[in-house]
């Protein structure tokens, strides 16, 4: 023991030469790549300061804490007093610099400073430590913009009609996609009451293969709620209907189909309709992941025997060459108007020649297929689809997120996709660049194409539209209303258009956007749209000062992969040279969303900032040829945090494309991560901006363990506002259905789930009288959150 004691100086000593050697020699590189010399001259001090250590003499700890104090003046300056920013920089210098200051360490030290001098510094060294945590801990980001606006206000009222208040009968509750619920029971004085009313299970959760994250299971579903029942989907296709009031699950529908082979699962929700003259009158819409479509009978929960082939519509009919999974409808469909339109996921970045992504509709009561938008052969729809044997243009843009429709202009809105693939697009057909990432506009009955609006040119970084637009009706400022759309984009743009023909009412500009760095054979649009006239949540251009990491040691090894990598801001091409996509795929907004409050004008929206880096692969390199051979039985599958190579068949490059980490898993920009805002529809106005989310399940090394600091944190998912004003949203990685004030966008109250919840929810009021808030828990692969298989409700206590 006497042995240890006197040789931690040595020991000690050693750990900081070997810090000192690595800040030294990486920060050189760094300095070399143009960027901070401060790693090279801390490098140095921390060699000096553990050579004297190693000697035993105390002046080791007059150098450490010349490092140490030099490390606090850089900090400050380039950072400021932001303490995301200040926590890699210093917490583990200070933790070191206090170790060092034991009297373990100490007491067999030499020299001067006196002992009792070091006893003093370490003290002042904990208030630092202290302080850093403390502010990091209580400090969430937070702008309140302007003063917010009353919560009653002479707006107009939706475009959708609010009967059938306690219901909720389609998956934004009504076909304007506003996620509006007229609801008033639950307050914002009340709402930190509310408690589990009910918990029902489906008894379908992930299984072997997507817990090792070999195919993607993704819980997604907002149940519809008709009556006095709620009707949901889990991502294998089994369909629920759950008493709205108790709980109970009324029955259950599994459609067997084998898994084996699909690598990706989702189901974001069903589709409710009313068939007269039929045995089958009340109909639940489902998609399987086997590219069909089956109708229920809602009460039985059997297939409608009448509908179609015995229940069932092939999705898959005229698509030629589609192996499984390459075609799979993920969204509900939209049934408005006697009509069932829906379109479909396409297995994306596999091969230039996939299947179609056309969009059809059919006849509600026959599922006799009415049209077929197939815009390789027009731009207006094709009367009655193609005949067996034909096949539907490969490869076009699909459009796999929520439609939103209007009933009244007899109108429904498409949010499209990209041809595939995304990270490259020499073979792109005229049609293909015209409605790609745009908005789409089609006459419900006939498909006639009405107007389309493109929210990014030639894109080539997989800012796709994920989910439809959601309507709102706002005042022209001359007495009358414009029937108005919000698009939400993953690019962070907010397209403010007139939806009777596209339109903006909001300023939209092109603007000239980096061109450098691509690969010769692509062409780079040499301007995009930006919404101007409307808040931007599109992230400002990284610079080297916003690489994170849990440590030092971490965010240098990001500054210096920034260093090496292109990034001048979104809309960055990608090329052979790493580029860091900020945003990336999963954008600031993906399919969640935003929710509208119609009637005070209020828009509120959840983002998130997680950069990507994404570099063109050549095909015949050796890199390319190693990612392009076939996986061996038993070869580990790719993690939800590893690079992944898109193949990309048909062209020259594979795409590589994985999350900006460092190698402890922290990652390498700083938070906030994840955010929750509104805007004010009157005055096109930011109100405020929260930060959404805790690093609790979002610990190092890939653990779901951490202290629940305010980072906020990737959310997938969207959020509910009421009339009571609130806003109810899950979406997070750590795992709370949370409920904001919609008037401060202060959190008034959060519960733990056992699952991820990954999904938008919804309320309603049951049999009972009570208000109840549901939500699903499954979890997501993607995000890496807890597996299950809930459907919870919340409500106020009895009585209360």
């Amino acid at each position: 023991m006497r042995q240890l004691v006197q040789s931690r100086p040595l020991i000690s000593g050693l750990i900081v030469v070997l810090l000192g050697l690595f800040f030294a020699g990486a920060g050189t590189y760094l300095a070399w790549l143009g960027g901070s010399w401060y790693y090279l001259l801390a490098g140095t001090g921390l060699l000096c300061a553990g050579a004297l250590l190693m000697m035993g003499k105390r002046a080791g700890l007059l150098v450490y804490g010349a490092v140490w104090l030099g490390t606090v003046l850089w900090a400050l300056s380039e950072s400021g007093f932001r303490p995301w920013y200040l926590l890699p920089r210093l917490l583990a210098p200070t933790v070191l610099g206090i170790y060092l200051l034991m009297p373990w360490v100490t007491r067999k030290l030499s020299g001067w400073p006196p002992r009792r001098a070091t006893g003093v510094v370490a003290a002042g060294g904990a208030v630092v430590l202290l302080l850093i945590i403390g502010v990091a801990a209580v400090t969430g980001p937070q702008l309140t913009a302007q003063d917010p606006p009353p919560l009653a206000r002479n707006a107009p009222q939706p475009t959708a009609a609010l009967a059938g208040e306690d219901e909720w009968r389609f998956y934004g509750r009504t076909p304007a996609g506003d996620r509006f619920a007229p609801q008033t029971q639950i307050t914002p004085q009340n709402v930190g009451q509310l408690e589990v009313a009910w918990i029902a299970r489906s008894g379908d959760s992930a299984d072997a293969e997507e817990i090792r994250h070999a195919r993607e299971f993704h819980s997604e579903a907002t149940p519809l709620k008709v009556g006095d029942t709620l009707y949901t989907c889990t991502p294998h296709s089994v369909v629920l209907a759950i008493d709205a009031t108790t709980g109970a699950v009324k029955w259950r529908f599994d459609p067997e189909i084998d898994r084996t082979g699909h690598p990706y699962l989702v189901c974001r929700g069903v589709a409710y309709d009313e068939v007269t003259d039929s045995d089958c009158p009340h109909r639940i819409y489902s998609p399987t992941f086997d590219a069909r479509l089956v109708a229920l009978n809602a009460e039985t929960g059997r297939p409608c025997e009448g509908f179609a082939e015995r229940g069932f519509i092939n999705l898959a009919a005229n698509m030629g060459d589609a192996p499984r999974g390459f075609v799979l409808t993920t969204s509900p469909p939209m049934i408005v108007n006697h009509r069932i339109v829906i379109g479909s996921r396409i297995h994306d970045n596999r091969a230039v020649d996939e299947p179609s992504g056309v969009v059809r509709a059919f006849d509600p009561a026959s599922g006799r297929l009415i049209w077929a938008w197939d815009m390789g052969r027009g731009e207006d729809a094709i009367p009655g689809g193609l005949p067996a044997g034909e096949v539907y243009t490969r490869g076009t843009p699909n459009a796999w997120g929520a439609f939103t429709a209007d009933p009244a202009l007899g109108l429904v809105y498409l949010p499209m996709g990209n041809p595939t693939p995304d990270y490259f697009g020499v073979h792109r057909r005229p049609f293909d660049e015209r409605f790609g990432s745009a908005i789409v506009a089609l006459e419900i009955e006939t498909g006639r194409l009405r107007w389309s609006f493109q929210t990014v040119h030639h894109d080539i970084w997989d800012f796709d539209l994920p989910i439809g637009p959601s309507l709102v009706d706002l005042p022209d400022g001359q007495g009358s209303t414009i029937p108005a759309l919000l698009q939400t984009t993953k690019a962070g743009q907010i397209f403010l258009l007139d939806r009777r023909d596209g339109r903006p009412v909001a300023d939209v500009e092109e603007r000239p956007t980096p061109q450098a760095g691509g690969v010769a054979e692509d062409r780079v649009a040499p301007t995009q749209p930006f919404s101007t006239g409307m808040p931007s949540f599109t992230p400002a251009p990284l610079t080297e000062r916003d690489a994170w990491g849990a440590t030092p040691i971490d965010q240098l090894l990001c500054r210096i992969e920034f260093r090496r990598s292109r990034h001048e801001g979104i809309f960055t091409p990608p090329g052979l040279q790493q580029m860091i996509g900020h945003p990336a795929f999963d954008g600031v907004s993906d399919w969640g969303g935003a929710a509208i409050d119609p009637e005070r004008g209020i828009m509120v929206l959840n983002t998130m900032t997680m950069p990507f880096r994404v570099r063109l692969v050549p095909r015949e390199s050796p890199e390319g040829q190693r990612a392009s051979a076939p996986q061996k039985p038993g070869d580990a599958p790719l993690g939800p945090m590893d690079v992944q190579h898109y193949p990309q068949l048909g062209t020259p490059y594979l795409a590589a494309v994985g999350p900006w980490i460092g190698v402890f898993g922290a990652p390498c920009s700083a938070p906030t991560w994840g955010q929750l805002s509104a805007v004010d529809l009157h005055t096109r106005r930011l109100l405020w901006q929260v930060t959404l989310g805790t690093s609790r399940d979002s610990g190092l090394f890939g653990s779901q363990a951490n202290i629940p600091l305010p980072t906020g944190v990737p959310n997938i998912g969207g959020g509910t506002v009421t009339r009571s004003g609130l806003i109810f949203i899950g979406a997070t990685t750590d795992q709370y259905l949370r409920a904001f004030d919609l008037q401060s966008g202060r959190e008034l109250w959060r519960h733990r789930l056992p699952a991820g919840p990954q999904a938008t929810p919804m309320t309603y009021t049951g049999r009972d009288g009570r208000q109840y808030v549901v939500i699903t828990a499954g979890g997501h692969g993607a995000l890496a959150t807890r597996y299950g298989d809930y459907t919870i409700a919340f409500a106020l206590p009895r009585g209360s």
